[in-house]
């Protein structure tokens, strides 16, 4: 009964650390206009605090898995608690833009070993049979942060001061820190090669710029073309570690990953999915505010039903899976996921709340449910001394996904407009935008019929 506890608590303080990360990622996007008043910026320059935590995580996310296999998951993950309680406590006493952005950075440094290792944690020491309700805990604050976030950075930054967004971090970090060193074991593996440097830098340079380009497009911190310049430069240097990875023996992110059927479903297919997805946050508050006219927290009451949703679905993921299998779930699913965000188009300020509150509702458990099958079929297949190697390679993926599915939906939405004759999008601008955005979603089905039925079956066992 002890190791049974201990299996469910790892997971637990795992997303105990991803809540933290999380809830800060959504809180400051709220508070960006008090923070810059008080540093005496413009608000957009400031979006580059942002744009340096996405950078810092592009960069350190492919040598988490490398210095966990050297050093230790446990010793790893308390430390990158630490350098996150860290990068929080600069960011609450940053006075000046040059002092807030260096301290996202080291924030991401923190955020970006969190993550990889907790999850390559979970899986070292779960069995595969209760892999997927171990991977539930794990999801519900991806799912809870950006709903949570907005209103609490609202009501501290109105009734008490931004700085104490970065406060609240303490204590949550100092709890997953403690717990960490008495439930979490140190991992570590024998015979270790080498850091791949070249490949670190070219990856990590290749993503920050690749990062850096997609999350400044169309927001004036940098121009067009200069945007444009760090996409496209970003993409070549990735492009070269590809060539880099074929010659090398020990690769920093081992692509030949890719070749395992279940592994390539879950990251290529989860990509399509999350982008699609991933739209969803940046384009409904803006549908909801600026198209319909309803208050912040009108609509930040509207969108929490889909936390309510993603939680009731925890509670029976494992029995869908194990009734019907990872490939009719994920096939099935990702349609329904696609059809619940084009739906959002049929919506004006008048179609009721009640209406609205479902499909949000429904949205929530399709989402939970795709994103805990595709986290936990990645593993499937992987070998023991791979999955250091396929953690940070998925987490790598997501991240990318996070930052195109903004892109994507921003894309979207200002093409739209353009091709309608309006300067500023009009309400049916947003819906047209969601139906695209829907069918991006839906259209990562094709990647999941190529798994065989049988897929994942050892993961359902014991269910």
């Amino acid at each position: 009964m002890l190791k049974f506890d201990r299996a469910m608590l790892t997971p637990l303080i795992v997303a105990t650390a991803l809540f933290m990360e999380n809830m800060d990622a959504t809180v400051i996007s709220t508070s960006l206009p008090a923070i810059a008043r008080d540093l005496s910026v413009d608000p957009i320059s400031l979006k580059l605090a942002l744009t340096s935590y996405l950078v810092s995580l592009a960069v350190f996310i492919p040598v988490s898995g490398w210095m966990a296999d050297r050093h230790g998951a446990r010793r790893i993950f308390r430390w990158a608690i630490a350098v996150f309680i860290f990068g929080s406590l600069m960011c609450a006493f940053s006075s000046t833009l040059e002092g807030f952005v260096l301290a996202r950075f080291v924030q991401g440094m923190g955020g970006a070993m969190m993550v990889p290792v907790g999850r390559l944690v979970i899986v070292r020491t779960t069995r595969k049979s209760e892999l997927v309700k171990a991977l539930s805990y794990l999801t519900v604050p991806a799912l809870l942060g950006p709903v949570i976030g907005p209103p609490l950075g609202g009501f501290i930054s109105t009734y008490f001061h931004w700085r104490w967004i970065f406060f609240i971090n303490v204590p949550i970090g100092v709890l997953g820190f403690a717990l960490a060193a008495r439930f979490i074991e140190n991992h570590r593996e024998d015979n270790v090669p080498p850091l791949d440097l070249k490949g670190f830098l070219l990856s990590g340079v290749g993503l920050s710029a690749l990062m850096m380009g997609l999350a400044t497009e169309g927001k004036h911190m940098l121009s067009s073309a200069m945007s444009g310049a760090l996409t496209m430069g970003g993409a070549g240097l990735l492009l070269l570690y590809v060539r880099h990875f074929r010659r090398s023996s020990h690769p920093l992110l081992d692509l030949s990953l890719l070749g395992t059927p279940t592994f390539h479903a879950s990251v290529v297919g989860g990509f399509l999915f999350r982008v699609g997805i991933g739209a969803t946050p940046f384009l409904l508050p803006l549908m909801l505010q600026l198209g319909f006219g309803f208050s912040p927290f009108e609509s930040g009451l509207l969108t929490c039903s889909t936390a309510i949703g993603a939680l009731f679905m925890k509670t029976i993921v494992s029995r869908i899976l194990g009734r019907y299998g990872f490939k009719r779930v994920l096939v099935a699913n990702s349609i329904l996921a696609g059809f619940s965000i084009a739906i959002f188009g049929l919506f004006d300020p008048r179609t009721p709340h009640a209406l609205m509150l479902a499909v949000f509702l429904l949205g929530g458990c399709l989402r939970s449910l795709q994103f805990t099958s595709l986290n936990a079929i990645a593993f499937a297949d992987v070998t023991p001394e791979r999955m250091s190697h396929a953690t940070s390679l998925s987490s790598v993926a997501q991240q990318l996904a996070a930052g195109f599915g903004v892109t994507a939906g921003a894309f979207a939405l200002q093409g739209i407009a353009f091709a309608n004759g309006h300067a500023i999008p009009h309400t049916a601008d947003y819906g047209l935008a969601f139906v695209a955005m829907g069918g991006l979603t839906a259209l990562s089905c094709q990647l999941f019929r190529r798994l065989d039925r049988h897929a994942g079956a050892q993961l359902a066992q014991g269910r």
